[in-house]
C-alpha cells in the first residue's frame, strides 16, 4: 500500500514554529540589540537589501551566509553570538557577549556594529537596546546600581517568573543613543530562562517603539480632522437652516467625505498594526509574571501611565475618524436626497408649465384653424364665383347674388374638410 501523501507545506509549516528559539545565555553577559525600520512602505519593502546588509557584516568576520529567502539566521562573529530575524516591517540584530564591561552600559559594547556598516543600513533605527544581565546581589546594592544607572522618576522594576531574576529599565534614551535594561539572574535560574526574559525584554521595547508610530501619525492627523470635523458641522448648520442651497453645498461636502476616506485609508494599516504591537507588549508583560520589588513601580504600572494613554489616544483618533467618516457619508446621502427632491419639485413645476403652454398652443392652433376656414372659403368662393359666372349671366343672376348664393355652400364644405382632416390625424 503506497504511504499517504503529505501536503506540500506540511513540514515547513511545522518547522516555523520552532525556527527561533530563545537564546541560551548565562550571566554574566551583555546584549545589544538594534532594530531597523524602512521609513516608507515597510511592509513591501526590498528583503533582498535586508539579507544583503547582513551578508556585510558577516563577511567581516568570515561567517556563514543565510540560506536565500531565510527570515532569520544565527552565526558567531568573533567573540560574539549573531541573531538576525526579518519582521513584517523591520529587521533586528542582537549580539550576546559572555561577560560584561567594566563601565556600565559602555558604549563602545555597540562598536560590534561597525559605524560605516550601520550608515549603509537599508533603512532607519527604530530602537537599539542595551541589556547588562548580571548575577543578583543584596537588594540594597541593586537598588543603588539601578539608581545610579537610571533616571528614578522613570524606573521599573519587577522580580520577574516567580523571582528567577530581577528585571528594570527606565525606558530612556541614554546620551549614546540606547535604551537601557539591566538584569539581575537570581542563584540556579537556568539558561534558557534567562534567554527568555531578555528575549522578551527585548520585544517589549520593540514592539512598544513600532506602536508609537501610529501615536505619531494620529497627532499629526488631529488637527486636520479637527478642522473637517468643523467644516463639516458648518455646512450641516447651513444646510438646515437653508442658507445654502443643497447644490451648492453637495461639492464642499464630497469634498471633505473624500478626504477622510483618503485619510482613513492611508493610517488604517498603521493604526492596524499599533493595536497588534500593543496586544504584543501587553502579553509580554504578562509573560513576565512580574511581582513588585521594593516598592518600585512595576512594569506594567509604567505602561499604564506612560504607554496606555498614548495607545488609547491612537484608538480615539481611529474611531474619531471613522465616525467622521460616516457623518460625511449620511450627510452627503442626505443632501443627495434633498437635491433629488428639490430637482424632482423642478420637473414638476417644468412640466406644468409645458402643461400650460400645450394648452395655449392648443386654443392658438384652433384658432388658426378657425381663421384657416375663413381664408379657405373666401379663396374658394372667389374661384367657384369665376366658374359659375358664364352661368350667372345665362340664367341673369348678378354677381352679388351668385356670391351670396356659393359663401355658405363653400364655407360648410371646407369646415367638413378640415374637421375631416383633423379626425384623420388624431
Amino acid at each position: 500500500m503506497p504511504p499517504i501523501q503529505d501536503h506540500p507545506l506540511r513540514y515547513r509549516l511545522s518547522n516555523e514554529l520552532h525556527a527561533r528559539p530563545f537564546p541560551q545565555l548565562s550571566s554574566p553577559c551583555t546584549v545589544t540589540y538594534l532594530a531597523i525600520k524602512q521609513p516608507q512602505e515597510a511592509v513591501h519593502r526590498d528583503r533582498d537589501l535586508d539579507r544583503a546588509h547582513l551578508v556585510e557584516l558577516l563577511d567581516r568576520h568570515g561567517a556563514a551566509h543565510p540560506q536565500p529567502g531565510a527570515t532569520h539566521h544565527s552565526a558567531e562573529i568573533g567573540r560574539h553570538t549573531l541573531k538576525w530575524e526579518s519582521h513584517t516591517e523591520f529587521v533586528t540584530y542582537t549580539v550576546f557577549t559572555q561577560g560584561v564591561s567594566a563601565r556600565p552600559f559602555d558604549p563602545l559594547d555597540f562598536d560590534v556594529f561597525p559605524s560605516e556598516w550601520l550608515a549603509s543600513a537599508p533603512g532607519q533605527r527604530v530602537t537599539s537596546i542595551h541589556l547588562r544581565v548580571l548575577e543578583r546581589p543584596e537588594n540594597e546594592v541593586m537598588l543603588e546600581a539601578l539608581n545610579d544607572w537610571f533616571v528614578p522618576e522613570s524606573l521599573a522594576v519587577g522580580e520577574v517568573l516567580d523571582g528567577s531574576a530581577v528585571a528594570a529599565s527606565d525606558f530612556r534614551i541614554d546620551q549614546a543613543g540606547h535604551t537601557r535594561f539591566a538584569l539581575f539572574v537570581s542563584p540556579g535560574t537556568g539558561q534558557r530562562r534567562i534567554g527568555r526574559v531578555v528575549q522578551r525584554l527585548c520585544e517589549i521595547e520593540t514592539y512598544k517603539a513600532m506602536s508609537m508610530l501610529g501615536f505619531s501619525r494620529s497627532k499629526s492627523m488631529s488637527a486636520r480632522i479637527g478642522e473637517l470635523d468643523t467644516r463639516l458641522t458648518e455646512l450641516m448648520i447651513e444646510i438646515s437652516d437653508g442658507s445654502a442651497r443643497a447644490e451648492e453645498t453637495l461639492q464642499p461636502l464630497l469634498s471633505i467625505a473624500t478626504e477622510l476616506e483618503t485619510m482613513g485609508a492611508s493610517a488604517s494599516f498603521r493604526f492596524g498594526a499599533t493595536g497588534a504591537y500593543e496586544a504584543i507588549v501587553t502579553q509580554r508583560i504578562q509573560m513576565l509574571r512580574e511581582e513588585r520589588f521594593c516598592g518600585q513601580q512595576t512594569f506594567n504600572e509604567f505602561m499604564v501611565r506612560r504607554y496606555d494613554p498614548a495607545m488609547r489616544t491612537v484608538m480615539a483618533t481611529e474611531n474619531r475618524l471613522g465616525k467622521l467618516a460616516d457623518r460625511a457619508m449620511r450627510a452627503g446621502e442626505l443632501l443627495r436626497t434633498q437635491v433629488d427632491v428639490e430637482r424632482s419639485a423642478q420637473n414638476q413645476a417644468l412640466l406644468e408649465s409645458m402643461d400650460r403652454r400645450a394648452d395655449t398652443a392648443l386654443r392658438l392652433q384652433h384658432t388658426v384653424e378657425g381663421l384657416s376656414v375663413v381664408a379657405i372659403s373666401y379663396y374658394a368662393v372667389s374661384l367657384a364665383a369665376y366658374m359659375l359666372y358664364p352661368v350667372a349671366a345665362a340664367m341673369q343672376i348678378s354677381k352679388g347674388m351668385l356670391t351670396a348664393l356659393l359663401t355658405p355652400l363653400v364655407v360648410g364644405m371646407v369646415w367638413l374638410a378640415i374637421r375631416r382632416i383633423r379626425k384623420k390625424l388624431h
